[in-house]
């Protein structure tokens, strides 16, 4: 049986959207289409190519066609992986459902896309077109087949590098600067849909810096016409570099309603070298958690500017031991400017692994650069733990402040929580629905462990945080709240 692990496709159905959805493969999502009236102005404007004929013939021979096979356990019961009413649904129907095979194990084939990066064979692709795969074919422009082997996966970025033996060099094509593309320039995204072999579709980047589901995500929206056999293709910028590899689209029906997502080439490329060099990433690891700096909290904390990463735990690992603390503002990393929690996950992720780096960052109103030392992600990284706190005594009583009902956590309290032994700080046991609280998404079960990013434990503790950020013409005071051990600031209103 034939399918195609595609591009992949976020289905949604026909229904008004939040103001932000987030895209989650296999969930529906409602999407709406707001118009407003914008001032005129005027821009120099450019013509369409007249032509990508030239652009295509000179880099279609870079691009495969991949073809991968796997034993399945038993036949799917899923219908053909077309949308209904297509001419082709009566042709995948038949193809896909042979008749008489019964139950048992099954070959399966699977169609996606790629490209050469170096005329000694090295292919570029989607994880998920290859993933599970027994034998993965390579069909070329010119016709010819080869079989290739995996060289190394990344399904954090959905990346995979496999290599083919020719005798003779091989067309290949290079990576460009996704980061110099704009929105509106025009790219052109090659593959084979739908297994109708190689196909050009031309569009221009809709967006930049989209997110789907990864700490690494970076995609350019593309509405050149992007459908499943796509998976792996690349996306050309017009001097036929590869900006991005084409990877997911939005769409109700499976097929492109012109929402196609490619993963950036400047994530892309780096991934890249090292599965050839090692077969697997190596992503530097600070070992911290990290919120955005929201307005909210900018105002709460005294900043003049809401940007950098915003630390609200320190387990174990390089960053306590280089001295960095909950509550600390990381404004730049090994040089580069940090904006928000996406500039540092990158940022850090592509730094030396085992060697020092600089970290800038603002501490109770003034900058400190720090040493770190990062280690490895792919090994280092473990579920942190909260440590356990020297229990002090608290009082019994509980109070209502900033619309919630808060208790100091005893012995009871910690173990109806499930709270480490000797935990202290203020459980929320409720709150009220038309406060600034329940709108932050603050809920019974929270335990509050800091205000004003000082340390609390009692009802008077947290008061006199308030009084003080009142005194000091505050409208907002910063609270460490933790749900289940994991930590993150919120900023609430004092109104």
């Amino acid at each position: 049986m034939l399918h195609f692990p595609t591009t992949r496709a976020l289905t949604v159905p026909a229904m008004a959207a939040p103001k932000r959805p987030r895209l989650l493969l296999a969930l529906g999502l409602g999407l709406a289409l707001a118009l407003s009236g914008a001032p005129a102005f005027q821009a120099q404007a450019f013509g369409a190519p007249e032509t990508f004929a030239d652009l295509a013939e000179q880099i279609s021979p870079s691009v495969v066609n991949i073809t991968t096979s796997s034993v399945v356990a038993q036949a799917s019961d899923g219908g053909p992986m077309v949308p209904p009413g297509s001419p082709f649904e009566d042709f995948f129907k038949d193809f896909m459902e042979p008749k008489g095979q019964g139950n048992g194990p099954q070959r399966s084939e699977a169609l996606g896309s790629g490209f050469v990066i170096s005329g000694d064979g090295y292919i570029v692709t989607n994880n998920h077109v290859i993933e599970g795969a027994d034998d993965i074919e390579i069909e070329f422009f010119s016709g010819k087949r080869l079989s290739a082997k995996l060289v190394g996966t990344d399904p954090k970025t959905d990346i995979a590098v496999l290599k083919v033996e020719s005798p003779e060099p091989l067309p290949f094509v290079a990576f460009g600067d996704s980061d110099a593309m704009r929105v509106g320039d025009w790219v052109m995204a090659m593959g084979n849909p739908l297994g109708q072999g190689f196909s050009v579709s031309a569009g221009i980047v809709s967006a930049r810096g989209r997110e789907l589901s990864g700490a690494y995500d970076d995609f350019l929206q593309t509405d050149a016409a992007i459908n499943k056999g796509n998976s792996g293709g690349p996306l050309f910028n017009m001097d036929g570099q590869v900006v991005g590899v084409n990877t997911a689209i939005l769409s109700p029906t499976g097929g492109s309603i012109g929402i196609g997502f490619s993963m950036a080439s400047n994530v892309v490329a780096k991934v890249v070298d090292q599965l050839k060099e090692f077969g697997e990433t190596r992503r530097g690891w600070l070992g911290v958690r990290i919120q955005d700096v929201t307005p909210d909290v900018a105002e709460a904390m005294g900043l003049a500017d809401a940007k950098g990463a915003l630390i609200t735990d320190v387990p174990e690992g390089p960053a306590k031991l280089g001295g960095m603390l909950a509550g600390d503002v990381i404004l730049s990393f090994n040089g580069s400017e940090i904006q928000d929690v996406r500039d540092l996950t990158r940022t850090v992720a592509d730094s030396p692994i085992g060697e020092e780096v600089p970290v800038l960052v603002l501490r109770d109103g003034s900058e400190t650069t720090l040493q770190i030392k990062l280690g490895r992600r792919e090994t280092d990284e473990a579920e942190p733990v909260p440590a356990a706190q020297k229990n002090t005594p608290v009082e019994p009583q509980k109070a209502e402040i900033l619309g919630l009902t808060l208790v100091p956590v005893d012995e009871k309290v910690a173990k109806d929580l499930d709270l480490p032994a000797g935990a202290t700080g203020l459980a929320v046991t409720g709150v009220d629905a038309g406060s600034d609280a329940a709108g932050k998404g603050v809920g019974p079960g929270d335990v509050i462990v800091e205000a004003g990013q000082q340390k609390i434990v009692t009802l008077s503790d947290l008061q006199d945080r308030v009084t003080e950020a009142k005194d000091a013409g505050r409208k907002s005071i910063l609270l460490l709240v933790r749900r289940a051990g994991d930590p993150r600031f919120v900023a609430l209103s004092l109104d």
